[in-house]
């Protein structure tokens, strides 16, 4: 009988640090800036990040700001 209680207890205490991490992944999830809200990269932060600047598209090609229009 007591085996069974401790084992409901560490369950169950499991369960609620499970959702307390998945809040937190959360939070910081949706505080994370998004492709829209950063402003544009300049050619050298597009070549710095490993892209190169396509002139005719105007765009970031490859590295860390791909597919990004250049400023």
């Amino acid at each position: 009988m007591r085996i069974r209680r401790i084992l409901t207890a560490v369950i169950a205490t499991a369960a609620l640090a499970g959702l307390g991490l998945t809040g937190a992944a959360a939070a910081t999830a949706a505080t994370t800036p998004t492709a829209a809200t950063v402003a544009a990269p300049t050619p050298g932060e597009c070549e710095r990040g490993g892209g190169m600047v396509d002139w005719e598209t105007n765009l970031c090609m490859g590295g860390m700001h791909h597919g990004r229009m250049v400023d």
